[in-house]
């Protein structure tokens, strides 16, 4: 990886020290790739995809930046944030493959439904 690359890695790390998870999310303007530590304490970094709001819960669709095991270079994530009683939010992977698919689907469904409203704002031009 090229020093300007890591250089932005690291400062988008430490902006997410800083940073609540959820406003990072949340952040429309941003483009930096969200850097999370796993088990292990290794620093992965993620393009994010979609935030999508299901079943009374906050889910994300992040696409991994560095090499994970198991996961190939076209294959997202999901998370959803967790959140415990004065402390910090947290986001996890999402262990149940139906809510994950789900999750995937409503995405898809999103995408969709932009895909329609785009076309009928050009049909109307």
């Amino acid at each position: 990886m090229d020093k300007k690359k890591i250089q932005k890695i690291e400062e988008a790390s430490e902006r997410a020290e800083r940073q609540n998870v959820i406003d990072i999310l949340l952040d429309e303007n941003n483009k930096d790739p969200l850097v999370l530590v796993d088990g292990n304490g290794r620093q992965i970094s993620f393009e994010q995809i979609a935030v999508i709001p299901f079943n009374n819960k906050i889910y994300c669709v992040l696409k991994p930046i560095d090499k994970i095991e198991n996961i190939n270079d076209d294959e997202a994530i999901v998370f959803y944030v967790h959140e415990e009683a004065g402390k910090e939010p947290v986001l996890m992977v999402e262990a149940d493959e139906k809510v994950a698919m789900d999750v995937f689907d409503e995405y898809y469904n999103l995408l969709d439904e932009e895909d329609k409203k785009s076309k009928k704002k050009s049909s109307k031009k």
